[in-house]
């Protein structure tokens, strides 16, 4: 009998345990799921056989390790900041391990011991990152196979409320981990446009936006995200001129997130003692440039941020409780940990509120060498979830961490060391299987705007 662990049962994981669990009987597979919470890990199995629930402290490390031993593959579901620790347990132990988080610096120095153990280190095998590499490896070498050359690849992804979904004054739900939310754009971005490369600061990450039209979905607003000259190496385009990585947000919620980072919520390495029993509003007053009283703060914040104070961003930072004067009970010790408690609260989804998860990629192809003309090839992937059932970030998430799952314990994948899903055995394996699971891939051919 094989031994998975899954490592995290949070938002994103129950299609993930579910599917795996699914499989279990027929495959001789124990799945063990560890959380933090083990009532919510006891939840995610659903008292069906061939699972176990255990607690886990990830932050230790000897309980980590004992988790990882044992097991034959290891699912990191957990936060970026655990997976260097996950993998190096992976290998001491002889785990493989998949994770949905990009792999990390630390993680990749890993690499060389982990090929000498035979163990594979697979990263970014979710949805973002994970799908929308895959699909963009697949269309790349498509494109170079026909002889095109590649001149602009523009590339998003989006977690959002559906167009008709009960939603809140953001018009964002959390169906990921909060902290992932809280902590996002924390290192800013940089691109290639026109030949030029970008470079934006996290103050001005948010403020830095342009329309974006998707099929079938209406106008969105984008932003870059993170190194897009990263996949210049990545997907050997030495041709493009243009190389963005964007994110998607319903329109206006860039303006209020630009206003939350202003305040300095996101800093995630400023420790504030005793965090929890301090009500939001202390800790904005204690952000603020000047000493203003308990019952100020509000107004304070107001012309810090230069706001209207009836005007909608105002609104939708009290939404948040960003003013509220009630300890938190938060259980970390930094200002993005505290935000990270008021997001899993405040934005989490409703009744009947349902979750979107889009992909789109654009490239500006031409061929120098045949008599075509110069195209742009738009690439989209849309995906709701069910309100009663299962979220699409959920499905989208665990369903290609799952396959990858199905490969190496199948033996199906004889990979080792760091790799990622853009590998030809990987890559061209899932994207088939999400076809046939209901995933949809929608093909546009135009000029170039």
């Amino acid at each position: 009998m094989k031994t998975v662990v899954v490592l995290g049962a949070g938002r994103s994981a129950p299609f993930l345990i579910s599917r795996l669990l699914d499989q279990a009987p027929s495959r001789g597979w124990r799945i063990v799921v560890a959380d933090r919470d083990a009532s919510l890990a006891q939840e995610r199995l659903g008292g069906r056989p061939h699972g176990e629930a255990v607690p886990l402290d990830a932050g230790n490390e000897l309980e980590l390790a004992g988790r990882v031993s044992g097991a034959d593959l290891v699912v990191n579901m957990l936060a970026p900041r655990f997976q260097s620790m996950v993998a190096r347990h992976c290998i001491e132990s002889g785990a493989h391990m998949v994770s949905v988080s990009y792999l990390s610096r630390e993680t990749l120095a890993l690499d060389g011991w982990a090929r000498d153990r035979g163990i594979l280190l697979l990263g970014e095998m979710g949805l973002d990152p994970g799908i929308d590499h895959m699909l963009a490896a697949k269309a790349v070498r498509t494109t170079l196979n026909r002889g095109g050359r590649i001149l602009g690849f523009r590339s998003f992804g989006s977690g959002i409320p559906a167009p008709d979904s009960p939603s809140n004054p953001l018009r964002y739900l959390v169906t990921w981990n909060p902290w992932n939310v809280a902590t996002s754009g924390r290192a800013g971005a940089q691109y290639l446009e026109d030949g030029r490369i970008r470079v934006v600061p996290h103050e001005r990450l948010f403020l830095h936006t342009w329309p974006l039209e998707v099929e079938g979905v209406g106008e969105l607003e984008a932003y870059p995200n993170r190194d897009s000259l990263h996949y210049l190496d990545h997907f050997d385009l030495d041709e493009v001129h243009t190389m963005i990585r964007g994110t998607l947000r319903w329109p206006g919620f860039c303006e209020t997130w630009a206003k939350v980072v202003k305040l300095g919520l996101t800093n995630d390495t400023l420790e504030i003692p005793r965090l929890g029993e301090r009500s939001p509003r202390e800790v904005v007053q204690m952000f603020l440039p000047i000493q203003v009283p308990f019952d100020r703060v509000e107004a304070a914040a107001t012309l810090f941020l230069e706001l209207n104070p009836t005007g909608r961003i105002m609104r939708n930072l009290r939404f948040l409780d960003l003013f509220d004067d009630q300890p938190t009970g938060c259980d970390g010790d930094t200002p993005a940990a505290l935000l990270a408690h008021l997001l899993q609260s405040r934005l989490a989804p409703g009744e009947g509120a349902r979750d979107m998860v889009i992909l789109v990629h654009e490239m500006v192809i031409d061929y120098p060498d045949r008599d075509l003309p110069r195209e742009q090839v738009t690439w989209t992937m849309v995906d709701t979830g069910d309100p009663h059932t299962m979220s699409a970030m959920a499905r989208t998430v665990g369903l290609p961490t799952a396959l990858a799952a199905n490969m190496v314990l199948e033996g199906e994948l004889s990979l080792t060391g760091c790799q990622l899903p853009t590998h030809p055995a990987i890559c061209n394996t899932v994207l088939d299987q999400l076809k046939e699971e209901g995933l949809r891939f929608t093909e546009r051919v135009e000029p170039p705007a």
